[in-house]
């Protein structure tokens, strides 16, 4: 069943759920080559795989966020916002190349983090590959602390990847650092970002 969260809009903006009407501007986004490249799935090659994408991934179910980005002059989505339920309330986004460099995700990124702090979540992480720093810039921009870094064999890609794990706590324990990926990994480090 699905589960509703509000309608939220920023200055260039609207964040809503994805309805079945989006599937051909979703399977735009989810074709694209180069937005796939750092996108744990494989561009999708038909509407049939993005209804099923759709289905299995963007459907909100109680504990999770997933919104459609659009512009407000255009009710299409250009990109999607998603806060996942496990543990990690892992963060993630993407976006059509042509909206790059505008802003466009940070700014959607704040108006959900709004969300959850009136949700009462206690945090987010996310993770970027290290050769996407420009998916780092916009974790930063959130006012996302880096953690540190670990290497995981990517699946259903099978390469190996460093990801860096950001994290943003909405609550006051500050210390916090969610622990899974650095448990779990063999290789992990800390590096000096500045």
């Amino acid at each position: 069943m699905a589960f509703s969260h509000p309608i939220l809009e920023t200055p260039r903006s609207i964040l809503r759920p994805f309805t079945q009407e989006d599937l051909p501007a979703l399977f735009n986004l989810l074709q694209e080559r180069e937005v796939n490249t750092f996108l744990p799935w494989f561009p999708l090659t038909s509407l049939e795989e993005t209804e099923q994408f759709f289905r299995g991934r963007l459907i909100n179910r109680p504990g999770e966020y997933h919104y459609a980005l659009c512009p407000k002059e255009d009710n299409s989505p250009i990109g999607y916002l998603n806060v996942g339920s496990g543990e990690a309330h892992d963060f993630g986004y993407a976006l059509q190349r042509p909206f790059w460099g505008q802003g466009l995700t940070a700014e959607a990124g704040a108006a959900i983090i709004q969300q959850l702090r009136r949700d009462n979540i206690p945090h987010i992480t996310a993770t970027h590959d290290k050769n996407n720093p420009a998916s780092g810039a916009v974790m930063q921009k959130l006012g996302m602390c880096y953690c540190y870094s670990y290497q995981e064999q990517w699946q259903p890609k099978n390469i190996p990847v460093i990801f860096r794990m950001y994290q943003l706590n909405l609550d006051n324990q500050q210390s916090r650092i969610y622990q899974a990926y650095w448990n779990s990994a063999e290789v992990r480090f800390i590096e000096d970002l500045l």
